[in-house]
């Protein structure tokens, strides 16, 4: 936390609001572990809840992770961890989730002014109060995850924070995804399996499945040359949040390097430990045919997808289309990318699953 707070001082050149942003939300994170704790303390039987986790998604953002995430939430035999959920892990104060939560009214409001204040971004991610979404959020807590980078450009607190065992946060995760097993049970679920997401994952991969000895791993594929561009895009719509002028070529740097990076480490620790953990799925053939690779997934985890099930997919994904959406512009210089560069960084990623099946 020390370390994430000097380098939003140092090195993020926040604006007022910006400033007051992290603040706040350094704050939040910390309301966040007490109100946990506290639940914990009341509640130990929380600890004794068995978590069955038999897919994670992962790939490059852009790529479907979060297309492929609703669509496998959409199963209502699946546990996901909504945006609101994300946010907020644990309840209210005073407040009864099981029959309003309060959580969904503030998260609410927390994107509307997100929108309000940059609103490219709702060109970017389709923000739902009550979808699935990542939790990397649920990591956040820990100062072990990507988050400040997101907000900001900080790359000395990114170097450092690659160098740390990331064991603990994902401890930290397992204990927040069984409190909130525990919540969704109270409030009536029957669901018996989780499906996370995050592409962050993949930096860290070992530790994650690890984590999870009994999940595999789903990786989405889309050509870099696409995804690049676009996931700085993003970031740079957050920068904007709390920094006047973010810079697009510093941020091609930072995020492309930090993508460089993970993709490259997920293939080693595929190749030399994992062989057998990893599904393909192409963002191409979601958007064409999402039933039939949700079934693909099901089947690879040893699980049957139900007719009632599939109705479920097939009906959300009629309901989400991209084209529901405004259109997200951007430009791969705009970043300070060429091509050339894009195919060198991503060789051998490109070589395997990309360039053989054009």
């Amino acid at each position: 936390m020390e370390r994430a707070l000097r380098a939003y001082e140092t090195e993020a050149n926040l604006n007022e609001a910006g400033r007051m942003a992290q603040r706040e939300r350094t704050i939040g994170l910390l309301v966040t572990r007490l109100r946990v704790e506290d639940w914990l303390t009341r509640h130990p039987e929380i600890h004794d809840e068995d978590l069955h986790v038999p897919v994670v998604v992962c790939g490059l953002p852009r790529t479907g992770t979060t297309m492929l995430h609703r669509l496998l939430g959409s199963d209502p035999a699946t546990h996901a961890v909504r945006w609101f959920e994300c946010r907020h892990p644990a309840p209210f104060p005073g407040n009864d989730w099981t029959v309003e939560d309060a959580r969904i009214a503030a998260g609410k409001e927390e994107i509307r002014l997100m929108l309000e204040a940059v609103p490219g971004l709702a060109t970017v991610h389709p923000w739902d109060v009550l979808g699935p979404d990542e939790e990397i959020m649920l990591l956040e807590p820990t100062f072990l995850a990507w988050m400040p980078e997101a907000h900001a450009h900080v790359p000395a607190f990114g170097r450092w924070q690659r160098e740390q065992d990331r064991t603990p946060a994902y401890e930290y995760l397992k204990t927040l995804l069984r409190f909130l097993q525990w919540q969704k049970r109270k409030a009536g679920s029957r669901a018996t399996s989780w499906v996370l997401k995050a592409p962050f994952h993949l930096g860290v991969v070992e530790v994650l499945l690890e984590a999870f000895p009994d999940a595999k791993v789903v990786q989405t594929h889309r050509d870099p040359f696409e995804t690049i561009p676009s996931i700085c895009s993003l970031q740079l719509f957050l920068w904007q949040l709390g920094c006047d002028a973010p810079d697009p070529h510093a941020c091609g740097a930072l995020w492309g390097g930090n993508w460089k990076y993970a993709l490259r480490h997920a293939l080693e620790m595929r190749e030399e430990r994992y062989p057998d953990r990893f599904i393909d799925i192409w963002y191409r053939d979601v958007a064409t045919d999402s039933v039939a690779q949700v079934r693909k997934i099901f089947e690879a985890t040893d699980r049957s997808l139900t007719d009632a099930a599939a109705a479920q997919v097939q009906k959300w994904a009629d309901e989400n289309r991209r084209e529901n959406r405004p259109p997200h512009e951007y430009t791969m210089e705009q970043f300070g990318f060429a091509k050339d560069q894009l195919a060198a960084d991503f060789r051998e990623y490109r070589e395997r699953f990309i360039l053989s099946r054009q």
